[in-house]
């Protein structure tokens, strides 16, 4: 029986886990982080539900994968209609409280459920982005790529400030507001934007890394995987008209930076919770929505599903929770929610995922996790399961092109088995399952409908068209960048 205690939960923005020294990284700097893996268990199969913001964190909120929920996209926010961990934990008499990121509809009389909500950042409008709902055969292009090369370098950006405020706020919580709630155990969600675009770090992490980070992987034309699905979204993002090797160069070195940057401020949390006394009674979590690309095989951002952007950072720490321990059993973001039921004592129904307090002591429940992408850039539904050491992929536009990955002997990705003729048996055993799962073409017919209904309630395709997209979400204060 797991004992009742607080719960700090931390979640970054695109971390890719392989960027932590806990995580075997002997570049970037995250000495909390790895302190923090060590006095607990890290999940090193770790999954996102989607690698893109506003569906993850809907998914990561109700403990349910996207085709189940339907918030499909960035234009398709979570608005407390289906409920939350947030909303049981509520009801039962926890406080729980929210500091930073949500991307949730935001809306007036919209409840995500949460006790209280600082500084939070929604999704613009309450609308996102509706320049993404244009899929298909008829998608214009984006010029994302344009102020993510301009913008990469050292110096301050909106985010830089804001996850100083989050950091700041929260630590004001911790110290001020958390002791009025002991009759109980209390969650604080705090949500910190970094390493998210834009790439632009503080210069004393900046640089540390410019002109030491490697090439990416498969970066030349002639090296990238020829998938199509992975042609479409580098054709209508353009990412190969802004990055030159320059910028390139200043990209890495900023990603980096912010990683290095939201570990400065992860250790202010958790020093604070020491300074404070409740490190004896308060466990940690800690993971990002998803993760990114960072120019392999061409590609930026998040948006698809190789282990770059799909895989997450996932770390459990605090009492009753092994110690320096790596656990290779798959876990999903699902499982969060089971999860932080457990881990305050609550007897509310833990949903269909598997609390990864019985991961962390070792158990090896026969399941494959899924993840799924619906949104912009892409022509159909995608999605990947994990079936041992398997990596399978379907894309609904190409049935014909699964990919099918050795994990084990392959973790970078870079011998697509899922056309070979000698795993054939394979691939249809993995797709059997995906199918046990749901129907991919149902699945994307439901998406792209309640797509063109948001494209038609706000205009037309000319006009959402016209509408543009911009490059990231502004914080609290600011005006959305458009591009």
């Amino acid at each position: 029986m797991t004992r009742p205690a607080n719960l700090l939960v931390i979640m970054s923005d695109e971390h890719d886990p392989r960027w932590m020294g806990a995580a075997g990284n002997r570049l970037v700097q995250t000495p909390n982080l790895d302190k923090l893996a060590a006095r607990g268990t890290r999940f090193a199969d770790a999954y996102t539900t989607c690698p893109i913001c506003v569906p993850a964190r809907a998914a990561f909120a109700t403990g349910k994968y996207i085709n189940q929920i339907g918030y499909w996209d960035n234009a398709d926010a979570y608005e407390g209609a289906i409920p939350s961990w947030h909303h049981v934990l509520r009801k039962a008499g926890h406080h729980v409280a929210s500091v930073g990121k949500l991307h949730f509809r935001g809306l007036k009389g919209d409840d995500h459920g949460f006790s209280e909500e600082v500084i939070p950042m929604n999704v613009v409008d309450g609308k996102g982005d509706l320049y993404g709902l244009l899929r298909g055969e008829n998608m214009p292009v984006r010029t994302d790529g344009k102020k993510m090369a301009g913008l990469a370098g050292p110096g301050e950006s909106e985010y830089t400030w804001y996850d100083r405020e989050i950091t700041a706020r929260a630590q004001v919580w911790l110290r001020e507001e958390a002791p009025k709630h002991g009759d109980r155990p209390w969650v604080l969600y705090v949500s910190l934007v970094a390493p998210h675009f834009p790439l632009k770090a503080p210069p004393h992490w900046y640089y540390r890394y410019f002109g030491r980070t490697p090439d990416p992987k498969l970066y030349g034309s002639s090296e990238r995987l020829p998938h199509p699905a992975a042609r479409d979204q580098s054709e209508n993002t353009c990412y190969d008209s802004y990055f030159d090797a320059a910028a390139v160069k200043r990209a890495r070195a900023g990603y980096l930076g912010l990683v290095s940057s939201l570990d400065e401020n992860i250790g202010h949390l958790l020093d604070t919770l020491a300074d404070c006394g409740y490190a004896g009674n308060t466990r940690v979590l800690y993971t990002s929505d998803h993760g990114d690309n960072l120019g392999a095989r061409g590609l930026w951002g998040k948006q698809i599903l190789y282990q770059e952007a799909a895989a997450v950072p996932l770390i459990l720490a605090g009492p009753g929770v092994p110690e320096g321990r790596v656990r290779s059993a798959t876990a999903s973001h699902i499982d969060v929610y089971p999860t932080v039921l457990e881990c305050v004592g609550s007897d509310a129904s833990p949903g269909q995922g598997v609390s990864l307090f019985r991961l962390a002591g070792g158990e090896t429940p026969q399941r494959n996790v899924l993840s799924e992408y619906h949104a912009s850039s892409s022509k159909s539904g995608e999605y990947m399961i994990r079936n041992g050491k398997w990596k399978y992929t379907y894309y609904v536009h190409y049935p014909d092109r699964p990919q099918l990955f050795d994990l084990e002997s392959d973790p970078e990705e870079l011998r697509d088995l899922g056309t070979d003729p000698a795993h054939r048996t394979v691939a249809k055993d993995c797709e059997s399952i995906l199918r046990g799962m749901l129907d991919p073409e149902d699945v994307d017919r439901r998406a792209k409908k309640r797509q063109q209904e948001l494209v038609d309630a706000n205009g037309g395709y000319d006009k959402v068209k016209k509408i543009g997209g911009f490059g990231y979400s502004p914080p609290p204060g600011y005006k959305a960048e458009f591009t």
